[in-house]
């Protein structure tokens, strides 16, 4: 087993949230160590990949890390957003216009934005990548954590003042630590694709609540030579399991009718889908985001449900605090890891944690229940919320990413 020197933090995962703080950091005097088990995508770029969904908040945040410039160019700008209920006619919209932006947000491809990371990353002086290498075990010791994993090469074992966790919901740093986290299995499942339809979105994102689970179809970028017929969409549709995965399997005719049948007519026909991937939906949060000389970023702290697309947005807003945060104890010759600093950054999010989590949460619970009263207050609050000023500020803020941003 080879033993490195100390490292003043280790990021495990290597995943969007954890190569954003990577990159974050990439000028600073920290040595930073980022292990990640699996190795980078190798095929091609494919008319139907998966997108993400970065609102304002997270722009002005890449902006900041000077990775902007580059996910704008492959990224499809979403000016508008419809909001709606099947069967009712009260619809919520919002537009860039009236929140003085050129765009609400930024369907991006999730393998450029990627690469883009993965580039700055490879150019960093302060960073070992350890790729591919497995956590294995984890020691507390005097003043430092102690890592072993499986590498490539064999074993490794590092030390690190501080560990960064951002190994996703099912975080081998929280299993090994023992950490306490919430749970709760939405019995839904998401399927994930790629949709041509007819008419021109026109930079409108959809989101429609329907008994089974939301819905949601959102512009995408087109790559470049590509002559398909019809306008290219992201297709999200949650569903109970049964039915999910019915309609995973289905051919493709019988899938885009049903699609179709649920979203309605603003899209025209739905002409072709691409291929489809589901995964069951949980939300998991843990109590708190910090441990004795470690910090759970983005989906390992917070694994919320795909609803308003709200879960990476909040773990890139972790990682920009984070970021000040490190740089701070950098600056003063402060101990990273120490527990007043990782109290003081636990604080910081507490607000934008549990406001973002609940929102999401909430959104599926009320719009899950086929309650006829409920029913009925759905339908009005989303008339409200197209009406109210104050109440379409507050939402408008939120699904911008604006609230849990400093400065």
């Amino acid at each position: 087993m080879t033993r490195s020197e100390p490292y003043d933090l280790a990021i495990v995962g290597g995943g969007l949230v954890g190569a954003s703080l990577a990159v974050a950091l990439r000028d600073s005097p920290l040595r930073i160590a980022l292990i990640e088990a699996a190795l980078p995508p190798a095929s091609a770029p494919s008319w139907d990949e998966r997108c993400i969904a970065l609102n304002d908040g997270s722009r002005r945040i890449f902006e900041g890390m000077g990775v902007w410039k580059e996910l704008a160019a492959v990224a499809e700008p979403i000016t508008a957003t419809h909001i709606s209920e099947r069967g009712k006619f009260g619809v919520s919209r919002f537009s860039a216009e009236e929140a003085g932006l050129v765009a609400l947000g930024y369907n991006t491809p999730l393998r450029e934005l990627g690469a883009v990371l993965m580039q700055r990353l490879r150019a960093a002086a302060n960073l070992t990548l350890v790729c591919p290498a497995k956590l294995q075990a984890m020691t507390l010791g005097d003043g430092s954590m102690n890592l072993e994993c499986q590498s490539a090469e064999g074993a490794l074992n590092l030390d690190t003042r501080l560990v960064i966790a951002a190994d996703g919901a099912g975080s081998a740093v929280r299993q090994l630590l023992g950490s306490a986290a919430e749970v709760r299995d939405y019995e839904q499942t998401a399927i994930v694709t790629a949709i041509t339809v007819s008419r021109d979105p026109q930079g409108m994102a959809y989101e429609r609540f329907t008994p089974e689970g939301p819905f949601a179809v959102l512009p995408k970028p087109r790559l470049p030579g590509d002559s398909r017929t019809g306008h290219i969409c992201s297709l999200i549709w949650t569903l109970p399991h049964a039915r999910a995965e019915q309609l995973k399997s289905v051919p493709d005719a019988e899938f885009l009718a049903a699609a179709e049948a649920t979203f309605g007519e603003r899209l025209g026909r739905f002409i072709s889908v691409g291929k489809r991937i589901a995964w069951p939906l949980t939300r998991t949060v843990n109590e708190v985001p910090t441990a004795s000389r470690v910090v759970f970023c983005g989906n390992a702290s917070q694994s919320l449900h795909p609803v308003a697309a709200q879960g990476f947005n909040l773990g890139l807003r972790d990682v920009a605090a984070l970021a000040e945060s490190l740089r701070e104890a950098a600056a003063k010759h402060e101990d990273p890891g120490q527990a007043e600093r990782l109290s003081r950054y636990a604080a910081s999010r507490a607000e934008d944690r549990r406001r973002t989590a609940g929102f999401t949460d909430q959104l599926v619970r009320v719009f899950s229940n086929r309650t006829p009263l409920l029913a009925s207050l759905r339908h009005w609050g989303l008339l409200a919320v197209d009406l109210a000023p104050p109440l379409r500020e507050a939402v408008l803020r939120q699904n911008l990413g604006h609230t849990g941003l400093r400065g």
